[in-house]
């Protein structure tokens, strides 16, 4: 080791990358070890909101992922034959901070973080995986890490350990490991299609057991995604036939987006989250980021975004602070109560929405979703998406080895 301190990220998706973005601009040398053999994300597509641009804009890449994506206006709730349950407005600019939504390939956002992850200086391995770690003790021993590759394993010292390893995180698992993830009790299908006339704004139709949404993700491609009550792992003989049959009720403009599917664009993934989050995000010299520290469930549309949170924190809390055992409890301070509410919050949407039941239910919640005025649901919004990243550090600061 050098004079520097060093860190060690452990998975390179989007979490991983963003934090070997912040990490780097922090001034310390990073090491990322992701276990696919190469880079590049699984998925179709993904909406984040304003929180999640202002993390991307604090690692400078707002603009970078706004030339990849589309931005569009969230434009409220449907039920599924296409009624208004409630409209967002977004004529005010004072309030378009809080509806927009950026909507982007997955693989796109995944390379614009991989490339100014490499243009930043950071170590990028592939089919490296994480078997291992010893979490230190900040202001004691360095943390280890032991990692196997097609050519044998290896150990090696950091002085903090990021876990963005997901929500099977494997470097969890050995310090938490009574938080496993659990089955949500729904499937998720989902495609990016050709597409130019659907408009932009993201829509968010419920139904009974099942909650369909589209976004524009850019010019000539939309992302869809319906989720749906069902049994964990069970499959259909025929995915499409499968999502044509189930929307085929639904309104005409669900169904033609779910018709004009080719079999080799429709993915569909059986939701997995942790209900309670880890107890704590910090365990000896190790950080759990991402899905690693708190997968919560998709209702909100908030996985991406406070990923991308926790790995600007990463950078602006710990690898500046005058002392690490410090840095990592401001951290842990910071971001799990934040974490925690938006879970809760995410699961109370589900409750009320997708997964309420056929019957009187329906009905009755889509009543007092037309009752509610846009005002307070843009006040509730605003909780989760007016977000500002802590101050940046001075240009090229690193930690001494006598600081931590």
């Amino acid at each position: 080791m050098t004079g520097q301190q060093t860190a060690v990220v452990a998975g390179g998706g989007i979490a991983g990358l963003a934090a070997a973005v912040a990490l780097r601009q922090a001034g310390w040398p990073v090491t990322v070890l992701e276990r696919a053999p190469a880079f590049k994300e699984v998925g179709a597509a993904l909406g984040f909101t304003g929180n999640g641009l202002a993390a991307l804009g604090a690692l400078g890449l707002a603009e970078q992922v706004r030339a990849a994506g589309q931005l569009a206006p969230h434009a409220g709730f449907q039920d599924r034959r296409g009624r208004w349950l409630l409209r967002v407005p977004a004529t005010r600019p004072d309030r378009q901070g809080i509806t927009t939504v950026c909507g982007i390939h997955r693989q796109r956002l995944h390379a614009v973080l991989r490339q100014a992850a490499e243009a930043a200086g950071a170590d990028l391995f592939t089919g490296a995986e994480v078997t291992a770690v010893r979490p230190g003790t900040p202001g004691g021993e360095p943390a280890a890490v032991t990692w196997r590759t097609s050519s044998g394993e290896y150990t090696g010292q950091a002085d903090l350990v990021v876990a963005a390893d997901g929500v099977r995180s494997a470097v969890r698992a050995q310090l938490f490991p009574d938080v496993r993830p659990r089955y949500a009790g729904s499937t998720s299908w989902r495609a990016v299609i050709s597409d130019t006339t659907l408009a932009g704004g993201l829509v968010e139709v419920w139904g009974p057991g099942t909650e369909f949404g589209a976004l524009r993700v850019s010019d000539d491609q939309v992302y869809w995604y319906g989720e749906f009550v069902h049994p964990e792992g069970a499959s259909f003989p025929d995915e499409l036939a499968a999502a044509r049959a189930h929307f085929s009720s639904w309104a005409p403009w669900i169904g033609a987006l779910v018709a004009a599917t080719a079999p080799h664009q429709l993915m569909r993934h059986d939701v997995y989250h942790l209900p309670s989050g880890c107890p704590r995000y910090v365990s000896g010299r190790v950080v759990l980021i991402g899905d690693a520290a708190h997968a919560m469930l998709p209702t909100i549309g908030q996985g991406a975004a406070t990923a991308l949170e926790d790995a600007v924190c990463a950078g602006r809390l710990i690898a500046t602070g005058p002392n690490l055992a410090t840095a990592l409890s401001a951290f842990d301070q910071s971001r799990r109560p934040r974490c925690q509410k938006l879970a809760r919050q995410a699961a109370l949407i589900a409750r009320c929405g997708f997964e309420l039941g056929p019957g009187w239910r329906q009905p009755l919640r889509n009543t007092l979703m037309r009752l509610i005025p846009a005002g307070p649901a843009l006040r509730s919004g605003a909780r989760i998406t007016r977000w500002t990243p802590p101050a940046s550090p001075a240009h090229g600061s690193v930690l001494t080895s006598r600081s931590l």
